[in-house]
């Protein structure tokens, strides 16, 4: 154990980690009806004690280390993951951060009750006061711990659900066989073009495309690192064994390229996904036919 619990300064910690040893099932119980356990643990108030023993004994681990200012303490380790999902699922069923963390507030005064009525009548105020204020850094380090866990976790889940619309707006369309299309619509940036360079060469190889289109005509303006990315997926997918044509460019977007002094004598590019769809179509032989006047049929 660590000097300072050995030393005096390490009673009112001693305290503390007995009291929750001791009333590990009272503190449980009342745990059970505060709003936090209750609205979380709907199906059976049973799950909701077992749930606050396996806080409670988290708590007390963390008060025998004495780093009950420690959010990093090994005694969170086992129950973080319990409590993000608490303060995930009270999140989600609308209650603001503010709101989350005063019901982690709400569960420190049963204890406190029980802390003071468990000190024998004669403790001098001035240890009572050292035990309540071990005990309040203690469960406001609880409080750290379960918010920083419920950030941290919605951070992750924003990061997926951004990653999974990214794909989204990044469709790749059959055009013909051999033939695959990348429309791109709005702004792109540097993790974008990544999926685009990604879901592309993914279709390259599953359809055994010779020719990819990447129409960029939806796309307003690119930056010079945008720029790179999309030279970089035309080299790409010819190393994958298809021609890239990229079409739809804007005077804007042939500046930048310009600008940036991008070598495009081995890119193949068109005006609009129908001319290169018209030059592909050339390239495999397939003839276009449209109908002329008078009935005549003009190649």
């Amino acid at each position: 154990m660590p000097e300072q619990a050995e030393g005096t300064a390490g009673v009112p910690t001693r305290e503390v980690r007995d009291l929750l040893r001791r009333r590990r099932e009272q503190i449980a119980q009342r745990w059970a009806d505060e709003p936090l356990f209750r609205a979380v643990f709907t199906l059976s108030r049973d799950e909701a004690v077992e749930a606050g023993k396996a806080v409670v004994d988290a708590l007390a681990q963390v008060a025998d280390t004495a780093r009950v200012e420690d959010p990093d303490a090994a005694g969170f380790t086992a129950v973080r993951e319990q409590l993000s999902r608490m303060g995930a699922a009270r999140s989600r069923s609308g209650l603001s951060t503010t709101q989350v963390s005063s019901e982690l507030a709400a569960l420190r005064p049963p204890v406190e009750n029980l802390l003071v009525a468990d000190l024998p009548e004669d403790t001098p105020a001035e240890h009572v006061r050292d035990c309540v204020s071990t005990l309040s850094v203690l469960m406001g380090t609880l409080r750290v711990v379960v918010m920083q866990t419920a950030l941290s976790e919605g951070q992750a889940l924003i990061d997926r659900q951004r990653l999974q619309l990214l794909e989204v707006a990044t469709p790749v369309i059959k055009l013909w066989d051999g033939i695959v299309a990348v429309p791109l619509i709005g702004t792109l940036d540097s993790a974008r073009s990544q999926v685009v360079m990604e879901t592309l060469l993914e279709s390259i190889v599953e359809q055994q495309a010779r020719y990819a289109i990447l129409d960029i005509t939806g796309v307003p303006t690119v930056d010079s690192l945008v720029a790179q990315h999309l030279m970089k997926t035309v080299a790409a997918a010819r190393l994958m064994g298809a021609e890239c044509i990229v079409s739809g460019i804007r005077p804007a977007i042939a500046q930048t390229m310009v600008h940036l002094g991008l070598d495009l004598g081995t890119v193949v590019t068109r005006a609009s996904l129908a001319d290169a769809l018209g030059y592909v179509l050339h390239q495999l032989g397939v003839g276009i036919v449209t109908p002329g006047t008078n009935g005549a049929v003009a190649r």
